[in-house]
């Protein structure tokens, strides 16, 4: 069975987007790192399916290259303008992902999404573990440009503490006007361009460092995203807002 797909782009984080709202597409874990392989496959950070629910205007059912599960803030932007083009959505809506119902706004330039709340942050030994829909370690360090990110980030990211259910970890450094950062993102087992749950969770630990701000621009590797939110405690945010492009790249087809 020949099945249609678009890759789309969010600041450098590339997804796969397929349209399942017949359900007629189900991915086993090999397919789905077979798809994402750079190598052999289409290549991506992840497939997004396009899926009907009874709830929102559509369920963004997301995959890792690894085939596990998580909230994805830079696919939920692709998957609100892969469903725009399907005619689905217009500039505003809500959808339903893995962790909650996430409402949305667009214009030509930028999707802003709705993450949840964060009610309660770690900080501790000079770092942040902060769940914005997916888990994130957060160290502030300096001249992150020039550091082997990989193996650093294996001590966090293998350690007795996230061996077994994992964490994506970043490190952040702060610049002016904001942060710039770098992510190794579980699941792809490698360092990403962008990470939206990363940005968010760096800009909350930012805001928490700078309880006067109500907005981080936040530079990664694949591009410039914004995290709006409102502090309402010491480690507790709400009306948390990722603000950032996505883009169509190509259409294909694959075998199923």
């Amino acid at each position: 069975m020949r099945i249609p797909f678009s890759k789309y782009q969010g600041t450098g984080n590339d997804f796969i987007m397929i349209d399942n709202r017949s359900g007629k597409v189900t991915l086993e874990k090999e397919k789905i790192v077979a798809l994402c392989d750079r190598k052999f496959g289409i290549g991506a950070d992840g497939i997004v399916l396009i899926e009907e629910t009874g709830f929102s205007n559509f369920y963004m059912n997301f995959y890792n290259p690894d085939g596990s599960q998580s909230f994805c803030g830079n696919g939920s932007r692709c998957a609100v303008r892969f469903a725009q083009r399907l005619g689905i959505v217009g500039k505003s809506g809500e959808f339903k992902a893995i962790d909650t119902k996430h409402d949305f706004d667009s214009d030509e330039q930028v999707v802003r999404i709705q993450m949840k709340n964060v009610l309660g942050i770690e900080h501790e030994n000079g770092h942040f573990v902060i769940h914005t829909g997916s888990p994130h370690y957060i160290e502030y360090a300096q001249s992150i440009d020039q550091m082997a990110l990989i193996p650093t980030a294996h001590t966090v990211r293998y350690s007795k503490r996230f061996e077994e259910q994992g964490i994506n970890v970043n490190y952040v450094e702060e610049i002016e006007g904001g942060i710039k950062m770098r992510t190794y993102e579980r699941g792809v087992e490698d360092e990403t361009l962008s990470c939206g749950t990363g940005v968010t969770a760096a800009a909350l630990s930012y805001g928490y460092l700078h309880p006067e701000l109500n907005e981080v621009t936040v530079q990664t590797r694949g591009g410039t995203l914004k995290v709006s939110f409102r502090t309402v405690d010491v480690g507790a945010f709400e009306e948390v807002h990722l603000i950032g492009p996505a883009h169509w790249v190509f259409d294909g087809e694959f075998e199923l």
